[in-house]
């Protein structure tokens, strides 16, 4: 086996200790995935497609919804598409919320790499933003094949 497959075997043992070691609790991840499907959603998001984009349950979907309600960072809206549906919104807590979660990540992201190089360091940055942008446009492609499957 080459140096490149032991380093790449390395991957996903890699991924997993990078979540574990991810310095917010549990609830502040959950809480910042869902603020960030919301916000980067292309169009109108629906529980149902929330569900979808973070992999889970409708019914936990649901209640991750309703908690972001009850703390004022979600609102359900009528879809401007098609009026019968309702659809996810920030309100501005909870884009102030997730903004304060993402300069968190970024001092934790800055503190981590200190001894790296300028260089390394936006390399990396650059690197790991283009690898989650596949990384969805990926499980999208597979949703769609196993949707496609399934019928």
């Amino acid at each position: 086996m080459s140096g490149d497959d032991l380093l790449l075997d390395r991957i996903g043992p890699a991924l997993s200790r990078l979540r574990r070691r991810t310095p917010a609790s549990g609830r502040d991840l959950s809480r910042n995935l869902v603020l960030n499907v919301v916000a980067d959603a292309p169009g109108e998001l629906t529980v149902g497609g929330l569900a979808a984009e973070m992999g889970v349950a409708q019914p936990v979907a649901s209640r991750t919804v309703a908690a972001g309600i009850a703390e004022g960072l979600l609102r359900r809206a009528a879809s401007q598409a098609d009026g019968r549906r309702t659809v996810l919104e920030l309100t501005e807590r909870g884009e102030a919320e997730r903004i304060r979660f993402a300069a968190e990540q970024r001092e934790a992201f800055e503190d981590i790499t200190a001894a790296w190089s300028p260089e390394d360091r936006a390399q990396f940055a650059r690197l790991l933003v283009r690898y989650a942008a596949d990384a969805g446009a990926w499980s999208r492609r597979r949703k769609t094949v196993e949707d496609d499957e399934s019928r």
